[in-house]
This record gives structure tokens, C-alpha cells and sequence, in this order.
């Protein structure tokens, strides 16, 4: 994504596809208005945000105070908000949902303590993804579940279908999906998230690690604080009842460490973090090994290969893929973007851009993709098509910028 500035015509609102490729405006008509708000519209317009139709929300790309690079740059220094209400929220309960949820991804939830949560994905019959998610094993009979907007509708349906499955044979699972209107979700990110949001929450941040969730008072509202993110920094998502998200996310920008970031930043951020946007770097014709997720499939479900498209994904891991995702670094020039074609030093075509855009933090360009199986070692040299003309680059190790994840040492 560009971090060059973006102009919207006074007072209309436009309707957007943000990716890590390009961003598309229109202007939205009468009949285009039926995207949802999150509970921080208000705020967002009161901050000055230039709001944008993102898979069906109301959403800021970017603030006034900031232009997207300089946002990107603070949450790297400091500390950012992110809306993310538009994100999918759901809660389960049952003795068996544990059972249920292994018989639709790969992850070991048997094997996690409570209040633990792991990255994990929804896969179809033939091994490919239906969206990545995250999930937080609350109790033994209870999960708690962040999937994307974007797949909201179809994590939905296979969530909703899955589970009336098991039902149907007298197991106890119960599915339940937070609507934007009852509950909101803000990403706090960035070195100083931790420390200011511990002036304000009875949870001992200390203890609470990466990947690992709790209940607790944030501005004295009971919200559920997972430390978890989409940056590559230390940080937190923090899920609040709607009615108070405001309240939550005004007492944490009384900061000066702390401001709001839209989804320009968090575009970015997540590239250099080496992290995937469904529906450019994986989708449901990419298998975890192709998309050089293997750490997902957790090692007791190997053995037990009983996860939808378990044959297919174990013989891979066993024998190899045909492609990878990779890692693409350009010292200067235009970014590379989505369907890019990538080029071996012979001319050949050898695999094409899933995501890229400018390196805020380390200057020129990071972009990732996916390879012949045999072009993915890092430093391998290649070339990517870019308006017509082949520009140099590398095989690059992700993250491009080093992960800052809190874990016990």
C-alpha cells in the first residue's frame, strides 16, 4: 500500500478495496449506504478518520494528523489503536466444542491450558484455507473466536454447519456470534501499548504472554484482553461491550503515547511483519505448506491425521510442494503489486506477487508471493514485472522486521 496521501472530496464518503496492492476509491451513492458502523464511528469522525467502505464497515484508512507512512512509523515507536470491531467475534460453549473445533483445524486445542489461544485455520476438504483465525481455549467448555470480515458470512455458515453436525448426534456445542452492535474490538500496538494500558487495567500484563487471554477491568469495564496482534509488535487486542468502547478507547488516548491508526498502517505493518491478508497471499486453493504455515499443524494431529484435507496436507510435508510463499525485497523503484509476475534470471516465469508496498520502516519495498518450489531460497536473486519493465529483486527471510511478541525468556 502506497504511504503517499490520499485525497477525498469534502464531506462525501467513499467506498474503498484496501489491500496490501492498491487502494480503489469511489464515491459511494444512496444506495451504496448500507455498510454497518462499528460502536467508534462517532470517534472516528470526531479524530478526524477518512472513512471508507471495508468489507461492509464503515472504516478509517487513515487519521488527519497523520499521513499513513508517519502512523505506521509511531505504532513502530509507540503505540497505535486500531478499530477492528469489524472483525468476527464468537463464543462457544459445550463439553464437546472442543472436539468440534479440531474436526475443523489443524490446531491442538486438547493439549493447550486454559486461557491460552493459538493462530490457526479453517481448512476445506482438499487441504485449502477458508480463513485463518485465532482461537482462545477460555475453559474446557469454552472458546473464544477472532476471524476475519471478510470471510464473516462464510466463517458463519461452515462454523453454524459444522457444529449442527455434532449436534445431530447428541454432542453439546453451541455456537454464538457477536454482532458489531453488542460488541467492539480495538488492536492497541506498538513498544509502549503495554505499560500505558497497565495504568489502566487490574490484569498484570507481566503475566499475561503472547498468545494468552484474560478477563479483566480496562477503565473500569470488563472487557477480555488478549495479548495478540496483527503488527508484529507487542500488543493487544481488547474486547469490549459496545456501549463502552468509546469510553475504553478515549481513557487510552489520553496518552501522548497513543494514537489512532487506520487500515493504511495496518496494511504495512502486517507486510513487514511477514503476516497474510486473506484473499491475496492465501485463500482456498492454497494449502498451509504451500503457504509456508506447516508450523500450524500441530504435532498430535499429524499423527492423528484426522483434520479436513489431512492426507493431502501430510503427504505434502512428507514429499514436498510444486510452490511457496516467499519473502521479496526491492532496494528502491515502485512497489510491487498483486499478480506481479515474477521472473527467474533465465526470463522465466516462476511464480507472481500475492501482496506488496513500501517499507516504511526500512526503506525501499517488501512485497511476498509465491515461487516454484525451487526459487525459494532466500537471497536467490529474481525479477518482478513492474508496468511493463523487469525490476530486480531478492528472496528475502520474514519477517522483513523482527518480531517483538512477549514471551516468557
Amino acid at each position: 500500500m502506497s504511504s503517499r496521501s490520499i485525497t477525498f472530496t469534502k464531506n462525501r464518503l467513499f467506498a474503498c478495496r484496501v489491500s496490501s496492492t492498491s487502494i480503489q476509491t469511489r464515491s459511494l451513492s444512496d444506495s451504496d449506504a448500507k455498510v454497518k458502523k462499528t460502536p467508534l464511528h462517532n470517534l472516528h469522525k470526531k479524530y478526524g478518520g477518512k472513512l471508507v467502505d471495508f468489507a461492509g464497515f464503515l472504516l478509517p484508512v487513515q487519521y488527519s494528523d497523520l499521513s499513513v507512512s508517519a502512523s505506521h512509523l509511531f505504532t513502530r515507536s509507540n503505540a497505535s489503536i486500531f478499530d477492528v470491531s469489524h472483525m468476527l467475534q464468537t463464543n462457544v460453549r459445550g463439553k464437546d466444542c472442543i472436539s468440534w473445533f479440531e474436526s475443523i483445524c489443524p490446531v491442538d486445542l486438547k493439549g493447550m491450558e486454559p486461557g491460552t489461544g493459538s493462530l490457526t485455520v479453517f481448512l476445506n476438504e482438499k487441504g485449502g484455507i477458508i480463513d485463518d483465525l485465532i482461537v482462545n481455549k477460555v475453559m474446557e467448555d469454552q472458546l473464544y473466536i477472532v476471524s476475519n470480515a471478510g470471510r464473516l458470512e462464510v466463517d458463519k455458515q461452515h462454523m453454524m454447519e459444522t457444529s449442527e453436525i455434532l449436534r445431530k448426534k447428541g454432542k453439546d456445542v453451541t455456537v454464538e456470534f457477536w454482532d458489531v452492535t453488542e460488541r467492539a474490538l480495538i488492536a492497541l500496538q506498538g513498544p509502549k501499548a503495554a505499560n500505558n494500558l497497565q495504568t489502566l487495567t487490574d490484569i498484570p500484563l507481566s503475566e499475561l504472554t503472547f498468545m494468552t487471554s484474560q478477563l479483566g477491568l480496562v477503565a473500569g469495564v470488563e472487557c477480555r484482553v488478549t495479548r495478540c496482534g496483527y503488527t508484529g509488535e507487542d500488543g493487544f487486542e481488547i474486547s469490549i461491550p459496545a456501549d463502552k468502547a468509546e469510553n475504553v478507547t478515549e481513557a487510552l488516548l489520553q496518552s501522548q503515547d497513543i494514537k489512532l491508526a487506520g487500515l493504511g498502517a495496518r496494511d504495512s505493518l502486517r507486510l513487514e511483519a511477514g503476516l497474510c491478508l486473506y484473499g491475496n497471499d492465501i485463500d482456498e486453493s492454497v494449502t498451509p505448506v504451500e503457504a509456508a504455515l506447516t508450523w500450524l499443524i500441530a504435532k498430535r494431529r499429524r499423527a492423528e491425521a484426522n483434520f479436513p484435507g489431512g492426507d493431502l496436507i501430510l503427504r505434502q510435508i512428507k514429499e514436498g510442494v510444486s510452490k511457496r510463499r516467499v519473502g521479496i525485497r526491492m532496494e528502491s523503484g515502485a512497489p510491487a503489486r498483486k499478480d506481479a509476475i515474477l521472473k527467474n534470471v533465465k526470463g522465466d516465469n516462476i511464480g507472481k506477487i500475492t501482496s506488496g508496498c513500501p517499507s516504511p520502516s526500512l526503506g525501499g519495498n517488501v512485497a511476498m508471493g509465491y515461487v516454484v518450489e525451487e526459487f525459494k531460497k532466500v537471497g536467490n536473486e529474481l525479477s518482478v514485472n513492474i508496468r511493463g519493465k523487469d525490476v530486480f529483486c531478492k528472496i528475502a527471510k520474514m519477517p522483513f522486521v523482527p518480531s517483538k511478541y512477549y514471551v516468557r525468556k
